[in-house]
Order: C-alpha cells, then structure tokens, then sequence
C-alpha cells in the first residue's frame, strides 16, 4: 500500500497536475508537421519553468536505466509506445504522438499523458487512440473505495483486448505522491475482485498503454529508454493521477 494522503495533500498534487495538464496542453497545440520533438521539449520546459515547478522526467535515473533521462517529457511516436526521448526527429504528416509529462510543486509529483496524431489521421490510429482514453475512463470509473486493483486493471485490459487491442507487456500504473514512482503498481490487465483493495487517500497514476494488433511484445530502442511494438503496429498512451476519496475517483491532472 502506498502512503495514504490527507485532503490537504491531495489539494496540493492538484496543484501539481495543473502544471502537467497544462504543459500537455502546450505542447499539443504546438506539435505540428514539421515541428522536432526537441521544440516540443522546450515547450514542456517553459511552461513548468513559468509555474515555479520543476520537471520530473529530466535526469530521473531509475535503477534498471543505463543513463539518466535527457528529456523534460517523454515523446513517443508510431511505434514508440513510451519513454521516447524529445530528439531531433520532425514531426511529418499522420504520425502518432504520445507525450508524458511529470512535474513536481512544493515537492509533490503530477503525471499525466495524451496522445494524438499530427496531421492527417488514420482511421485505424483514430480508433486506437479512443481505445486508450476510453479504457482509461472506464479505470478511474472504477477507482472508487471498496473497489479491488483487479477492478481496475479489468476495466483496462477487458474490453481493450476484446477489441482487438494487445498491452504493453510488464507495464501499468503506479502510485504517486512525494516520488513519481510509489507503491502500489496499477496493472493494466487482471481479473475483478482481486488484489489491493481501493482506499480513501490512495492517489495513483493509472496509464493504459494500447497497442493496434493483439501482440504485447517491445524492444528497447538503442537509447536504452523508448520501447517500440516488437511488431511495428502503432500504440497510444492515456493516464491521469487519480485521487480516491469518499465522493469518487478525483482527476488531479485536468485543466
């Protein structure tokens, strides 16, 4: 279980995950055909600077990584499902693109993530993004005290894999608080009624990660961070921080 936190704490993430929200909304309208992902960085960069915050993702250094992470988000495109490093790559028409954005306030942490395409979009990545975003809203529907983990994890992975949809292998949520990373994990497939049960004060990012085709498999790319789809299909990415209280599941990361 990870630490419970007070109405207080909770009050003060939301602070937090307004600055992510607003950064994923920055660089959304700035992406473009044409526009490196570099640029989309420094876009993140400012707005987290402009709000007195300060990034997550910039030189995290988890113990499995070879290298701290260069990037103030993650940008993931195509068939980069997460962890893409912001480099010189510009964007071109109808790519998909999945940022994540992390950010911290008077030392608590938000994480949020959306994806999109640029340009001219396929029916296929159309569909696969409304996937995503509709897996994640049936979780945070089921984030609610009482509820089990496996609730959770079900409403991710149940209907997604009936629609045709595989999911990131060895990958899900997390809890969130003083640290990005917290316990208790949040996995994206499992069965109802098992696991953890949901409490008033859990807070935790919940992050469906879909992918076009029933195959969970991905590699490490050569920067040792972004994980690709080991077939090469498209994937989509879509979390808010969530905050379970007694009134329902709270998004910390909206606008």
């Amino acid at each position: 279980m990870g630490q419970i936190k007070t109405p207080a704490e909770i009050s003060a993430m939301r602070e937090a995950g307004r600055v992510v929200a607003n950064a994923l909304a920055a660089v959304k309208a700035a992406a473009a055909v044409g526009v490196s992902l570099k640029e989309l960085d420094a876009v993140a960069a400012a707005v987290i600077a402009d709000a007195g915050a300060t990034p997550a993702f910039l030189d995290y250094h988890p113990y499995w990584a070879a290298t701290p992470f260069p990037g103030v988000i993650c940008t993931s495109v195509n068939d980069a499902v997460v962890h893409g490093i912001p480099n010189g790559y510009v964007l071109a028409d109808g790519d998909l693109v999945s940022i994540d954005c992390g950010a911290f306030v008077d030392g608590w942490c938000g994480d949020a993530a959306i994806s999109f395409t640029v340009g001219t979009a396929s029916a296929q990545d159309t569909a696969l993004i409304a996937a995503t975003e509709a897996a994640l809203a049936r979780a945070i529907e089921a984030a609610r005290i009482g509820n089990k983990m496996g609730d959770i994890a079900y409403a991710i992975g149940g209907e997604s894999r009936r629609a045709g949809y595989g999911l990131l292998a060895d990958h899900g949520g997390h809890g969130i608080g003083r640290s990005m990373h917290e316990e208790p994990s949040v996995p994206n497939d499992g069965r109802p009624g098992r696991g953890l049960k949901l409490v008033e004060g859990l807070v935790i990012a919940i992050e469906p990660m879909l992918l076009a085709g029933k195959k969970d498999d991905y590699y490490y790319d050569d920067d040792e961070w972004t994980l690709r789809t080991a077939n090469g299909r498209r994937a989509a990415h879509s979390e808010h921080t969530i905050a379970i209280t007694a009134e329902g599941p709270v998004i910390l990361t909206l606008l």
